[in-house]
């Protein structure tokens, strides 16, 4: 395994400046944002595309620090009832993996998108229960009707352009927000699809992350090293759904928080072994959305962090004492 970082913390930096304090932390693996929710500060697709000599530039770069990228991350909403908004993601997932081809990058990153409640809605509409019968409703025609139709093209349009992962990230407010949501995609559209495993939004809703890794053996493509902290206090008086600002932390029944900050030690360490016990040895790639810390400081503690918790050597393939 590797550590990573999602350059797109620094995107009020240039790339080359981002790249001098990622490797100054000692990593050199970096998962670029490159269109939809994360931005295109330090990748943008079709520039690159279209200009050889900024692609060449861009490949410098890389070079210079010695970083070698795992992955684009374009996370966005391209089955959203709106057409000009579902337009702009699709075009910017398109050209992510255009890229991704050009760089020889096989796992792109981003949502499974959630449509509206039916044709001409205006926005879109994540169903959580099943009852009023309405909801059922909605939800086998967002997934017959829509989901899957998409991503069964998109995913061969990525798989002719040499990107045999699309690592959904499991996100509540998206169809795909759980171990099972995302095997009912992948059984339906194929092994093109995958999860970017990002324990922070499954903790939340009450998943052992350990359990989830067990469920997706097989079907982990990317992993994402977020934690989040459950407030016991604020969950005792409303539960976890939670619709308040991010920023008011101390009312909230949860946050995210630098790896390490939500859940200790022992606990990232099961998740890393588990990782490991059903055939992920790819990196592990640090998110930074801790409202608590800068973004420098919460970097620095994430890498520390993940430093002793990483497994950096291939797996055995012999047991001295047995």
């Amino acid at each position: 395994m590797k550590i990573s970082v999602l350059a797109n913390l620094y995107g009020q930096k240039s790339l080359d400046e981002a790249l001098a304090i990622i490797t100054g932390l000692g990593v050199h693996t970096v998962e670029l944002g490159a269109g939809g929710y994360p931005g295109k500060a330090h990748c943008n697709p079709a520039e690159l595309l279209e200009d050889p000599a900024k692609y060449d530039a861009f490949i410098a770069t890389l070079k210079k620090y010695d970083v070698s990228v795992c992955a684009l991350a374009c996370h966005g909403n391209a089955v959203h009832p709106d057409p000009e908004i579902a337009a702009s993601f699709d075009k910017d997932f398109r050209e992510a993996v255009l890229l991704a081809e050009k760089m020889g990058i096989d796992t792109v990153i981003t949502f499974s998108g959630c449509p509206g409640d039916a044709p001409g809605a205006t926005y879109p509409n994540w169903v959580t229960c099943p009852w009023p019968d309405d909801f059922l409703k909605i939800l086998d025609w967002q997934w017959n009707e829509v989901l899957i139709p998409y991503w069964k093209e998109a995913g061969a349009f990525a798989k002719a352009h040499g990107v045999s992962r699309i690592a959904f990230e499991m996100h509540p407010g998206f169809c795909v927000y759980n171990p099972e949501t995302l095997l009912k995609l992948r059984a339906a559209v194929g092994d093109v699809i995958g999860a970017n495993f990002d324990p922070s939004h499954l903790i939340w809703q009450g998943m052992d992350p350990v359990a989830a890794i067990r469920e997706l053996q097989g079907a982990i493509y990317h992993f994402h090293a977020k934690d989040t902290k459950i407030d016991a206090i604020n969950v005792a008086k409303n539960g976890v759904l939670d619709t308040k600002h991010y920023g008011d932390e101390i009312h909230r029944a949860w946050i995210f928080r630098t790896v390490g900050y939500g859940n200790g030690e022992t606990y990232w360490r099961d998740m890393v072994s588990n990782l490991r016990l059903c055939g992920y040895d790819r990196v592990l790639s640090i998110e930074h959305e801790d409202s608590l810390m800068t973004i420098d400081e919460g970097l620095a503690k994430a890498v520390a962090f993940l430093k002793d918790i990483c497994i950096y050597e291939e797996k055995p393939t012999t047991m001295s004492w047995a």
